[in-house]
């Protein structure tokens, strides 16, 4: 079957700026995906990565491919091409599928159900007591989610966690994300002082992605998730027995993913990568399917990181035509 791809470029400023060990993250750039088949259905999809240098490859990439493809030609390059361009064309064709062969209901989810993400820019211990006396109000999430090594922090984090599990409910659960900011022994300091707590959940990414050797050691000393480890080194995926936090958007197929989600024995966690409403229909219905299995956990949506409007509708078509 002959298809058109047509694209737009998106950006959008976040809320409040992300602090991590790898930078600041204030705004996202990328590209929205329409494809039409000969049938005059459309498929959409968006290419979100957080690296510029994806992005860039992925512009190189759809010049290849070109305006005027197949279906058939498309399947064979996705597992060539990044990541984020492969969730995106993923996106694209399972729409056209769902149109004229299968039909694939997209779940939406309930943010209030994502673990809470603390704002990276301020101390987090006034952001927790106010969580958590909302959270019992509204009857949210009750995990939360701590960046930790950040580039511009002021207060000695270590100290912090301290304070952070005197105040942390007993029903509440405690992420803690360096990532991969952690050296080895920056990380074993970490886990002598978590190894007996029973809120921890994991620590994600402590280390640097490439030092699998270390995150194996610490894995049996404590839970430990793996994040741009499994980004870098896709075999892992396969290979990492612990819980893996997997961004859709930059994860690939998400035909695939979903695959993987729905095995029995999944230990696979759904985080966001900051996304439009396009992208943010296979993130929200990965996350619905994931909290329905075996392992249920609470996803990283980072509920009000991303600003209010119509880039963000779960109707693509809205989507399209805001920008």
């Amino acid at each position: 079957m002959k298809l058109i791809i047509n694209i737009k470029p998106f950006s959008f400023d976040l809320t409040r700026k992300l602090i991590t060990s790898k930078g600041i993250i204030h705004k996202k750039i990328g590209l929205l995906l329409q494809i039409k088949d000969s049938n005059g259905n459309y498929g959409w999809g968006e290419v979100s990565p957080i690296e510029k240098k994806e992005l860039e490859k992925s512009i190189e990439s759809l010049d290849f491919i070109g305006k005027q493809t197949t279906k058939d030609s498309i399947e064979n390059y996705l597992f060539e091409l990044p990541g984020a361009l492969a969730f995106g064309l993923g996106s694209c064709l399972a729409d056209l599928e769902s149109l004229t062969h299968r039909k694939l209901n997209l779940e939406g989810f309930d943010d209030a159900k994502s673990a809470y993400l603390l704002p990276t820019d301020i101390d987090p211990l006034e952001s927790i007591r106010k969580y958590v006396d909302e959270s019992n109000e509204k009857k949210s999430s009750c995990t939360i989610k701590w960046k930790v090594s950040h580039l511009e922090n002021n207060f000695k984090e270590e100290k912090t966690l301290q304070k952070i599990l005197d105040i942390l409910p007993n029903n509440f659960k405690l992420r803690i994300d360096p990532n991969g900011g952690w050296s080895r022994q920056k990380a074993q300091e970490w886990i002598n002082e978590l190894k007996n707590e029973p809120r921890l959940e994991w620590i994600e990414q402590p280390l640097p992605s490439k030092d699998i050797e270390g995150l194996f050691s610490l894995a049996t000393q404590i839970p430990i998730a793996l994040d741009e480890s499994l980004v870098e080194f896709p075999y892992l995926r396969k290979t990492w027995k612990s819980w893996q936090i997997r961004r859709p958007a930059l994860d690939g197929d998400p035909r695939l993913l979903l695959k993987e989600i729905e095995q029995e024995d999944s230990q696979t966690v759904i985080s966001t990568a900051f996304e439009t409403g396009i992208g943010r229909r296979w993130v929200n219905h990965l996350a619905a399917r994931q909290v329905k299995g075996g392992n249920p956990r609470a996803p990283g949506l980072a509920p009000g990181w991303c600003p209010k409007g119509p880039l963000f509708n779960n109707n693509p078509k809205l989507v399209w035509e805001a920008v």
